[in-house]
């Protein structure tokens, strides 16, 4: 199953994305396969995903992160070409368990949705 949480199989949800089949079409879809890659360990897909402006120019994901869930709690657009998601990722670092909840700001730029920032809850 598919780490976002979609009830799909990853090859039809997140993996098509992660594997260059498919684009994502909005902010939401963007969301969940920026999260499962995180969950499998996708650095490449989640820098490519980003927006230029606000990219880091590298991300090490060896840190002792094991994500557990991933909730949408909104989504809605300020512009045709600026979304927003509001979301609750859930895990364990070392065992204990954390949330982050976020309102993230997704840019759409030549029809591919970008992540741009967010605030922290």
């Amino acid at each position: 199953m598919c780490p976002c949480g979609s009830g799909k199989l990853y090859s039809d949800c997140c993996g098509r994305f992660h594997d260059g089949k498919a684009v994502p079409e909005t902010p939401e879809q963007l969301m969940r396969s920026r999260y499962s890659a995180f969950v499998v360990k996708k650095p490449m897909y989640l820098l490519d995903t980003w927006h230029p402006s606000t990219r880091p120019s590298e991300l090490n994901l060896d840190d002792p992160v094991k994500w557990l869930s991933l909730k949408i709690k909104s989504t809605g657009f300020n512009s045709p070409d600026e979304g927003l998601v509001h979301f609750i990722a859930r895990g364990l670092i070392a065992g204990r368990g954390f949330k982050q909840e976020e309102k993230s700001r997704f840019l759409k730029e030549n029809g591919r949705w970008f992540y741009v920032d967010g605030i922290l809850s």
